[in-house]
């Protein structure tokens, strides 16, 4: 950690930027061009404590299971 701090302060890794570059950054997340939508869902507490054990990134793979559903069944 302390020599990326050195290396930050002597910018010897930093990036370049062009002033075009500058003004064309926006704030936040970039646009996704398939965005998710945010819902509130219940599900039982052994299936999050199941999910939450695998570490990060545990609600992508809940998504990925019910994708992988989706292609086997046809919901209805």
């Amino acid at each position: 950690m302390l020599q990326s701090i050195d290396e930050a302060l002597t910018g010897q890794y930093g990036r370049v930027h062009t002033p075009a570059q500058i003004v064309a950054r926006r704030r936040g997340r970039p646009v996704s061009v398939e965005p998710k939508v945010a819902t509130t869902i219940r599900f039982d507490a052994e299936v999050i404590q199941a999910f939450k054990a695998t570490g990060r990134g545990w609600q992508t793979r809940i998504n990925d299971v019910l994708k992988d559903w989706l292609r086997t069944h046809q919901p209805g």
